[in-house]
C-alpha cells in the first residue's frame, strides 16, 4: 500500500480539535495540523485506509470513535521526556524535601510520590533512583511511586522499563551502573531498569481533565511538570487545584520551570519558590 498523502478535511480536523480540547485539555491550533496529520498516518496504515480523509470518515462518520479513541489520544499527546530532566528538582528532593518530610518520624519513614504526567516513565524512575540512593546511604525510608498518563501506549513502555542507550545517557554513570541492566548484546543498544526499582513504581491510566482522580489523598510529593503548558489558564488552575486535594498537609507539588506562573493564587497551596508549592 502506498504512503497516503491526502490530508484531513477541515471538518474532521475541527472534530479532532474539539474532542481533544474537551477530553484531554490539549489545544491544537492550526499550526499543529501538519504534525497531527503526520502522526495519524500510522493509524491510516494500521487500519489499511486510503488516506487521512478516509480515516476521518472512519472515526466520525462511520461509528468507530469508541474503538479508535485511545489511539487518537496517543497520536495527539506529546511525550517528550528525559531522565533527570530539570535536575535541580531532584537535588531539591534529596537535599530538602525528603529530609523535611521525614524529620520527625520514628523508625522507617514512608513516602508516597506521584509523577502526574509520567509519559514513558523516565521521571518516575529518576525519582526512584534518587530515593534508592538515599536508602543506600543509610536513610531509613520506605517509598512508593505512582506514574500516571493519559496515553496508554507510553504507560506500556513505563511498565516494561526498557530504554535506548541514548535516552539512558542522561542518567549519571554511577546510577546507571546500579540501576540499569544493559543488554548483553551490544547491538541492541538498550537497558532495563532493575527489578528493585520496578517494584517501587506502578503505572495507571489517568486523564488530568477528569472530574475525579483515582489516586490516594495522602501523597507526599507530586511532580506535574511540562504538561500544564498545553492547557489554557483556567484548565491549568483547575488541574492544580484538583492535584492539591491529593497532597497531604505539609506535602509538596512541583511544576516545570516554564509553568511557574500556573500556580499563582491557588487556594490550597503556598508557593515557596518559582516551581514548588506546599500544602
Amino acid at each position: 500500500m502506498s504512503e497516503p498523502t491526502q490530508g484531513l478535511s477541515e471538518r474532521h480536523f475541527r472534530s479532532i480539535v474539539s474532542l481533544i480540547e474537551t477530553d484531554v485539555g490539549i489545544q491544537l491550533p492550526a499550526a499543529k495540523r501538519t504534525m497531527l496529520e503526520g502522526r495519524l498516518r500510522k493509524r491510516v496504515r494500521a487500519l489499511e485506509l486510503d488516506g487521512l480523509d478516509a480515516y476521518g470518515r472512519h472515526v466520525f462518520d462511520e461509528g468507530h470513535l469508541d474503538e479508535e479513541y485511545v489511539h487518537l489520544v496517543d497520536c495527539v499527546t506529546t511525550n517528550k521526556t528525559d531522565f533527570f530532566r530539570e535536575p535541580a528538582h531532584f537535588d531539591l528532593l534529596r537535599d530538602e524535601l525528603v529530609p523535611r518530610l521525614t524529620a520527625h518520624g520514628a523508625g522507617k519513614a514512608r513516602l508516597k510520590l506521584w509523577s502526574a504526567a509520567a509519559s514513558i516513565g523516565a521521571e518516575a524512575y529518576t525519582l526512584a533512583m534518587v530515593l534508592q540512593d538515599m536508602v543506600a546511604a543509610g536513610r531509613p525510608l520506605d517509598y512508593s511511586i505512582l506514574g500516571t498518563d493519559v496515553s496508554t501506549e507510553v504507560l506500556k513502555v513505563g511498565r516494561t522499563a526498557i530504554y535506548g542507550t541514548e535516552m539512558l545517557a542522561t542518567v549519571p554513570p554511577e546510577m546507571r551502573r546500579r540501576y540499569v541492566m544493559m543488554a548483553r548484546d551490544p547491538d541492541r543498544r538498550e537497558g532495563r531498569i532493575v527489578p528493585e526499582l520496578r517494584a517501587r513504581v506502578r503505572f495507571q491510566h489517568l486523564n488530568l481533565m477528569s472530574d475525579r482522580y483515582a489516586v490516594d489523598r495522602d501523597i507526599d510529593i507530586v511532580f506535574c511538570r511540562n504538561v500544564l503548558i498545553y492547557f489554557d489558564k483556567p484548565t491549568q488552575r483547575a488541574v492544580l487545584e484538583q492535584l492539591a486535594t491529593h497532597v497531604r498537609p505539609g506535602g509538596y507539588l512541583i511544576v516545570g520551570h516554564s509553568e511557574s506562573m500556573a500556580g499563582s493564587g491557588l487556594t490550597r497551596l503556598t508557593q515557596i519558590s518559582s516551581t514548588v508549592f506546599r500544602k
